[in-house]
């Protein structure tokens, strides 16, 4: 249940951020208070952080370097693939960076990569020692009714613009 945790604390934690950052925008697609993009993306940095950690002896400052290196490609590369789909699936765009001098097509940046680079080494060393004492603790009826709450959003949002 941890990566299941991980993923609904982010979303809800990015649904927040998104809004206090950009009031007079929808931030997402669903109707629930979650960007599932944020704990994608989290759960993402977490779990191959966590196998990088578990599989090879690196050294401290290497690892840095990963860390950011798969933050920066990683969730540029997320950015770009759930811009897409949701264009393609929802016909409608939520953010784009044509306009921005260093953007990487219309739905990523380097900018948008360095800040996700920068993202990921907080949540790494930052947010991941703190969270990793107490998301186990999560009672797990609290983590099923998240699930089934999500599910029935997915569908309520996904089946009217899958069956257009």
């Amino acid at each position: 249940m941890y990566y299941v945790n991980i993923f609904f604390l982010f979303s809800i934690l990015g649904h927040f951020i998104e809004n206090f950052f950009y009031t007079t925008k929808d931030s997402g697609i669903l109707y629930g208070w979650w960007t599932p993009i944020y704990g994608i993306g989290v759960v993402t940095i977490i779990g191959i952080y966590n196998y990088i950690d578990k599989k090879f002896k690196l050294k401290k400052g290497t690892k840095f370097v990963i860390v950011f290196l798969i933050g920066a490609i990683g969730l540029a590369l997320l950015e770009f693939i759930g811009g897409v789909l949701i264009e393609k699936i929802f016909r409608v765009t939520f953010w784009d960076y044509s306009d921005d001098p260093l953007s990487i097509g219309r739905y990523t940046s380097l900018k948008m990569s360095l800040v996700w680079g920068i993202s990921s080494l907080f949540v790494i060393y930052i947010l991941k020692p703190i969270i990793d004492k107490t998301v186990n603790h999560i009672p797990r009826v609290i983590s099923y009714i998240l699930i089934t709450l999500f599910m029935i959003d997915c569908f309520l949002t996904f089946a009217p613009n899958l069956i257009k």
